[in-house]
């Protein structure tokens, strides 16, 4: 993608994708479901989730998985909260985008 991928982009995507699961998502699959949309390295994920938890958009719970445990990731009411504030302010933003980049002339 030729386009700059900003963090507020980041944690709309990822506030996105583990809002999909009730029972939350773990770190290897946010970064595969990421990946669907745009390139993206789990170096680069995981600030992303440190800062949603600090944030109190996500939380965080430990779960045995094949004999260790794996780091579960779950939205808060804060994420879905901020989750429809990305939502609403993308909207916005694609239209106008759209209306200069795709405008017939």
């Amino acid at each position: 993608m030729v386009f700059n991928t900003g963090a507020a982009l980041l944690d709309a995507i990822v506030l996105a994708i583990v809002e999909k699961e009730v029972k939350g998502t773990y770190g290897y699959k946010i970064t595969q479901d990421v990946r669907s949309a745009i390139e993206i390295s789990e170096s680069t994920l995981y600030p992303v989730l440190r800062r949603l938890l600090k944030d109190n958009c996500l939380e965080v719970y430990d779960q045995e998985y094949g004999g260790r445990n794996r780091r579960y990731y779950k939205i808060t009411e804060q994420g879905r909260r901020q989750l429809l504030l990305y939502q609403q302010e993308w909207s916005s933003y694609i239209s106008k985008i759209n209306a200069l980049l795709l405008e017939c002339s």
